[in-house]
């Protein structure tokens, strides 16, 4: 008797996404979802739900045909770089305004590669600050500070 074995990381993938799916569809299923030519508040989620679960029955039937790939060691290092980027930027948002928290977001998130260097990170934090503000402040006017004072 041969034991069958799968493709854990495409399987549980799929299984990730087949359950986000199957959140949204159940979070949503008091809102009104109206027609594409009337879309109500309902019909977007939906739509990325069943998207997702369509990606998440792929991946799942791939995991299940496709014969045992291993699972990589996982690296902490990206994981907590950019956990600790998106963190920083939450917290410092409103107290900090756009350009402050952009920026430190952009070089915290730096730390989660080896490969980055310093005078690069800088001056693209700088390009990304620059038009992180000159989008979201300038041209769409949203309500953000752009500095702490």
């Amino acid at each position: 008797m041969t034991r069958r074995r799968f493709g854990w990381p495409d399987l549980l993938f799929g299984g990730f996404l087949i359950v986000v799916a199957a959140g949204t569809l159940v979070a949503t299923r008091n809102l009104v979802g109206g027609t594409a030519a009337d879309m109500g508040p309902g019909y977007m989620p939906r739509a990325i739900a069943l998207m997702l679960l369509a990606f998440g029955v792929f991946f799942a039937v791939r995991g299940v045909l496709r014969g045992p790939v291993g699972i990589e060691t996982v690296q902490l290092r990206p994981i907590l770089g950019v956990g600790a980027a998106v963190g920083v930027f939450a917290l410092l948002i409103e107290s900090g305004g756009l350009a402050l928290a952009s920026f430190a977001a952009i070089l915290i998130a730096a730390v989660a590669s080896r490969e980055s260097r310093f005078f690069e990170v800088i001056l693209f934090g700088l390009g990304v600050t620059a038009a992180a503000v000159l989008l979201f402040v300038k041209a769409l006017a949203l309500p953000v500070s752009i500095w702490p004072w």
